[in-house]
């Protein structure tokens, strides 16, 4: 069990790493720059990670996943109104809009996972998680009579956050958040379709 002092200074070695991996790469990220940036020494890095680099790769993975649904709330959990769609379309397209190519998920799926096979799992666990989320949405709003019962939540929601990601991916390649915002809206305007008699 780690004290108060020592959570922190494994949390900002986590911190100082990601920030490497966003700049330079998973493979351009030493352990020295690491150590650098966090204000640790490589033996304080090795004490919270005792099985090396591999491991704080994991640990970034967690801290990035983490951070992709943190970001989306409250509005994720409450997507039962349109005006909450909407919302939590805004939250979406800023916040990938503000950290451009330094985007989390992106380092995430392909920086990290790669090359690290538990950060796939972690990646697999964070994706279905948001699909959830938003399946949750998508059939509290089919039960309402707000979104046609033809609807199949599932797809929709699978289909809404491969969106998301083209639309990052995109973002991340060229700077403009136009592709993710085309994406989004043209899901939401699909879920908006007529209610069936």
């Amino acid at each position: 069990m780690l004290t108060k002092k020592g959570a922190a200074t494994r949390q900002r070695i986590i911190e100082a790493a990601a920030a490497e991996i966003r700049e330079h790469g998973v493979a351009a990220a030493t352990l020295e720059d690491i150590g650098r940036r966090s204000g640790t020494g490589k033996s304080q890095m090795f004490h919270y990670f005792p099985d090396g680099k591999d491991q704080l790769l994991l640990a970034v993975a967690q801290w990035e996943a983490g951070r992709v649904l943190e970001d989306q709330q409250p509005y994720l959990g409450q997507l039962t109104t349109w005006e909450a769609w909407h919302r939590w379309r805004d939250v979406v397209v800023e916040r990938y809009r503000r950290q451009g190519v330094h985007c989390p998920l992106g380092v995430l799926i392909t920086e990290v996972g790669p090359k690290t096979p538990g950060a796939q799992a972690v990646t697999r666990q964070l994706l279905e998680q948001w699909q959830h989320e938003v399946r949750q949405g998508i059939t509290a709003m089919r039960d309402s009579g707000r979104i046609s019962r033809d609807i199949d939540s599932d797809r929709a929601a699978a289909a809404l956050i491969a969106a998301i990601q083209g639309g990052v991916t995109i973002l991340m390649s060229t700077g403009s958040a136009a592709h993710l915002k085309s994406a989004l809206d043209l899901c939401l305007d699909y879920l908006r379709l007529p209610v069936s008699a």
